[in-house]
């Protein structure tokens, strides 16, 4: 049973690859069949092994167009290349964005508690390049609160 089964598969496979042709006959129907056509008409191959779709005149002679010619190693090498070097540009460029914008998220969280801690109103001691301490003023601390607010808006978008 296992043989007869095997043997109605390959026979049954054999006809899945068969062409398939289409013309129209001398009443004017058009005609389906995986046989050929008759010798005097105008058939369309609409499906053959090769999948190319072949013309063929009464005089049984093909007149389809000739398929655009392969590309060769070299040409399909240098457009894998070409499209390899556009995907590592690309990916270069993502993580230059994305460490720029992790670099000004650091900065915006730097700036707000720079400008938290000037808006607590604690005093504020700095040491100046003779290791002097000094208190900082309140004209001062405006005007660090004013700068510290315009670095907020550029880096905090």
């Amino acid at each position: 049973m296992k043989k007869y089964l095997f043997i109605l598969l390959i026979l049954s496979s054999a006809q899945a690859v068969a062409g398939l042709s289409k013309w129209v006959d001398a009443d004017g129907n058009v005609q389906y069949s995986d046989q050929p056509p008759p010798a005097n008409v105008k058939a369309k191959t609409l499906r053959s092994t090769s999948d190319a779709p072949i013309l063929t005149s009464a005089s049984g002679v093909a007149a389809s167009s000739a398929p655009p010619a392969a590309k060769t190693l070299a040409e399909r090498e240098a457009e894998l290349k070409k499209a390899q070097k556009a995907k590592k540009d690309a990916a270069d460029k993502a993580a230059q964005e994305q460490a720029l914008k992790e670099e000004n998220q650091a900065n915006c969280d730097a700036f707000k508690q720079n400008l938290r801690t000037l808006q607590e109103g604690m005093r504020i001691v700095e040491v100046n390049a003779n290791g002097e301490r000094s208190f900082v003023t309140d004209e001062q601390r405006q005007q660090r609160i004013a700068k510290a607010k315009q670095d907020i808006s550029t880096f905090c978008k």
